[in-house]
């Protein structure tokens, strides 16, 4: 098996652990942690995996000039993206969760449209008609009535306020990128994003019965910190190695993907029609968007 083999294994691995984490971070909220416990969690438990695997990487310091984009990477990376996500995730569904947060390309395209001055086409203007129309019927789509997706049209909501987040995120942190190795980003990313995070959540966190916790809460915990947090990170460095950044890109369309086929065979959330049109929407809008002008 060749290295590029391997890569393309390895960017499908990441995108199957993103995929079933939507229904599997549902599955924990709000009966064993609360969605702002878990996001505590999850970044105190990365920001330990991220400091130790950085005893062997590169000794790199962070210039004092650049404090306040890596701080305001954090805000909106480690802060409001999580928050909005595992918020929306408690209280919508697993399948309108993988679907909207797919119109992130579409947010970097405006964004990079109205900071950086990004051409506008025809096409990608179709494009983001298109896969905002589908956002919006998932985020009206309120009728359905479940025990444990209370508000799915505020639910759908915090998802967009979660994508245009890390939209933002992505655009602020790619200069810093340039500059320092991932690893030395992530850890101080994370470790900053404790503090920042500790304020609002800190209270759901000490809610929690940690010593009662079963099995089925440990393993699902540990798989939203070290898979979903950590492992997904180290596959996508891996496969950049040996794929280009495009090729990695293209990924996100398989993540809702694997997200609605996990939470149908999990029974964790139904497909009907206006989610299957809707989701059609959004792909199609993104595939507009992100796909490279010839011209």
């Amino acid at each position: 098996m060749n290295n590029r083999t391997l890569a393309l294994l390895a960017a499908f691995g990441a995108s199957a652990i993103y995929g079933m984490n939507h229904t599997i971070a549902k599955g924990l909220m709000p009966v064993y942690i609360k969605p702002f416990g878990l996001i505590l969690l999850r970044v105190i438990g990365a920001s330990v995996l991220f400091w130790i695997i950085s005893l062997w990487g590169p000794k790199e310091k962070i210039d004092p000039r650049d404090w306040k984009r890596l701080l305001a990477c954090a805000i909106f990376g480690m802060v409001i993206n999580m928050l909005m996500f595992f918020k929306g995730l408690s209280l919508s569904t697993p399948i309108n969760s993988s679907v909207i947060i797919t119109i992130s390309p579409i947010i970097v395209f405006i964004l990079s449209a109205l900071l950086i001055g990004e051409k506008i086409t025809l096409k990608r203007s179709i494009g983001i008609l298109i896969g905002f129309a589908g956002a919006l019927m998932l985020v009206l789509y309120g009728q359905e009535v479940r025990q444990d997706a209370p508000n799915i049209p505020l639910g759908n909501t915090l998802f967009i306020i979660n994508a245009t987040s890390y939209a933002i995120y992505l655009i602020l942190v790619k200069p810093l990128t340039a500059k320092y190795h991932a690893i030395t980003l992530m850890k101080w990313l994370f470790l900053s994003a404790i503090f920042i995070n500790l304020p609002v959540t800190l209270g759901e966190f000490m809610e929690v019965e940690w010593t009662q916790l079963p099995f089925e809460a440990v393993w699902k915990m540990a798989f939203v910190v070290i898979g979903t947090t950590f492992l997904t990170y180290l596959l996508n460095i891996f496969a950049l190695k040996e794929l280009k950044a495009s090729t990695i890109g293209a990924f996100i369309y398989l993540q809702p993907i694997i997200a609605i086929a996990f939470a149908l065979l999990a029974g964790a959330d139904e497909l009907n029609l206006v989610k299957a049109a809707a989701s059609i929407m959004v792909f199609y809008g993104v595939f507009l968007v992100s796909r490279k002008n010839k011209a």
